[in-house]
């Protein structure tokens, strides 16, 4: 096999066993009630301060109708909470309930566990070479596709 077709095999069963290992590890019985995807909605959220519908829509890609659908549900299971801006009554601010904190925090341990291994399991010199090739990687697909 040449390096064309060895870097394809491998980069499309890289990703799409990252994706299924991933919806593995975070949907436990802890989560069961929540889907990948919710997850990952949570993960846009963050930790940090109330996010708006229109931020968190941007950062998943999506519009705010769909994400309606999903904060509707996260919001029934308690992993969010919805809050009129004192401000403008317009605005809806959303934030992380306890049970959404837990989840949060559960994903971002996955991706820590995953950055560790690389970081004990490389040189520096790799680790540099890996995050150049990634990066332009990544460049590439926004460039090409966005």
């Amino acid at each position: 096999m040449g390096t064309e077709q060895t870097l394809n095999r491998f980069l499309v069963d890289f990703f799409k066993y990252i994706m299924e290992l991933e919806e593995k590890k975070l949907i436990t019985d802890e989560f069961a009630d929540i889907t990948y995807n919710d997850m990952h909605v949570i993960e846009a959220i963050g930790l940090d301060k109330p996010q708006k519908m229109s931020q968190i829509a941007k950062k998943l890609s999506v519009t705010t109708g769909t994400l309606t659908k999903a904060m509707n549900a996260l919001e029934k299971k308690q992993y969010v909470c919805r809050e009129r801006s004192s401000q403008d009554k317009r605005v809806v601010n959303i934030t992380l309930t306890q049970k959404g904190i837990c989840a949060y925090r559960h994903h971002q341990r996955f991706h820590q566990d995953m950055i560790a291994f690389i970081l004990d399991s490389v040189s520096e010199n790799e680790c540099r070479v890996l995050q150049s090739t990634l990066e332009k990687l990544m460049i590439y697909f926004v460039q090409k596709y966005s």
